[in-house]
């Protein structure tokens, strides 16, 4: 793993578009070698960095509900237990 690309699924707030954003920019740098592409491959990267963090919202969408923190975070929903308190 590339140290510089954050976690993005660490808790109850969700990741923001300009983390995702970032994080796949990262990721397609690292996979292509590429700080700054060439203008002949400007076109490629862009859309693969567009792909990937399509990809990664994705994933983050369907992810978030399991992770422990989410689910504290969500509105208690009334269960019999609680709602006769």
């Amino acid at each position: 793993m590339c140290r510089s690309i954050k976690t993005l699924r660490t808790g109850a707030v969700p990741a923001t578009d300009d983390e995702i954003a970032a994080a796949a920019l990262q990721f397609v740098r690292k996979v292509s070698g590429y700080r700054t592409p060439s203008a002949a491959n400007q076109e490629a990267f862009s859309e693969a960095v567009v792909a990937v963090a399509a990809a990664s919202k994705e994933l983050l969408s369907a992810v978030a509900s399991t992770h422990p923190d989410a689910r504290r975070a969500q509105p208690n929903e009334a269960t019999p237990a609680s709602a006769a308190r």
